[in-house]
């Protein structure tokens, strides 16, 4: 993802520095962008230099997504985007949340696939029908895949949380947060034994009504589809869009102009831009905190 976003912000001419851990990370990221970064990581670094970082992006693996930030915090960077989830576990992201609170920061959450020229076209035709009346989503993993991942500890256990929730975000985004959920989950695999299997329902705070499935022990793919009074709008895959219109069976492909999403990974264009003019599209870690009930239910981790 540094490598990534690197792309994007020197697109964008704006000045970086790029701070790791190791030499192993650093060498690789430098034949890749021809970029150097400083090692030792990021509160070495910050204890270097005579002045603080007006904004800072961390991408760093998911199980330092928290720690990486509240050490910015702390060290009084004050306008923060983290790549998603935001923190291992909704109480990783709760605590980093909460440190942000006390010293004034904003802090952005970054779920790219807000910001796919599919999305931005469904909001527009959204926008036009007036407004979301129900959807359906699907966040089914592939575990014959995930299971051979190396992975830091307890990135695969918080698997729904670290990448499942990118869909659910998705979701939410377009048809408004949960009001109400009723949640059922069912078997485990080895590498995530609170749920293999999840279904549910609910209404939105807009009055949509929503339903989701995913079954990580059998075939399916990430999927969403948006209904509106003229519209159904399908993503499957996210990239795309297909419509199908009121009165026809016929479900077609719709125009985008996805040129950004094809020079750059999907949506971090358009996302990083938004960060660098504080645009408050953007999730915030708040939003993201306030989410935390709604995804433990569904994840099966309620108390």
């Amino acid at each position: 993802m540094a490598v990534e976003y690197a792309k994007v912000l020197h697109a964008l001419n704006v000045g970086f520095e790029v701070v790791g851990r190791g030499t192993a990370s650093a060498s690789r990221f430098f034949e890749t962008t021809g970029i150097s970064a400083h090692i030792g990581g990021i509160e070495a670094y910050l204890d270097t230099i005579d002045y603080k970082p007006e904004q800072a992006i961390v991408c760093v693996t998911e199980n330092m997504l928290g720690e990486a930030t509240r050490t910015l915090l702390r060290k009084g960077v004050k306008s923060i985007l983290v790549e998603k989830p935001g923190g291992l576990t909704p109480e990783d992201v709760m605590q980093t949340e909460a440190i942000s609170r006390q010293v004034n920061a904003e802090v952005f959450v970054g779920y790219n696939r807000r910001f796919y020229a599919s999305v931005i076209k469904a909001q527009e035709i959204i926008k036009a029908d007036g407004g979301v009346s129900s959807l359906y989503f699907e966040f089914t993993e592939w575990s014959h895949v995930i299971e051979e991942l190396q992975k830091a500890p307890g990135v695969k256990e918080n698997w729904f949380l670290a990448n499942s929730s990118h869909v659910v975000d998705l979701a939410f985004y377009l048809g408004g947060n949960p009001l109400d959920i009723c949640c059922f989950t069912a078997g485990g695999v080895n590498w995530h034994p609170s749920a293999a299997v999840f279904a549910g329902a609910g209404k939105t705070e807009t009055g949509a009504l929503f339903s989701y499935h995913a079954n990580w022990g059998a075939p399916g793919r990430w999927s969403l589809e948006v209904m509106t009074r003229a519209h159904r709008l399908v993503f499957k895959p996210i990239e795309k869009l297909h419509i199908q219109k009121i009165g026809s069976i016929l479900v077609e492909e719709c125009p985008i102009d996805d040129e950004l999403d094809k020079n750059y990974k999907p949506g971090l264009y358009r996302q990083t831009e938004l960060f660098l003019r504080n645009n408050k599209k953007l999730l915030t870690l708040s939003e993201q905190a306030n989410l935390m009930e709604w995804y433990l239910k569904i994840n099966n981790k309620h108390n």
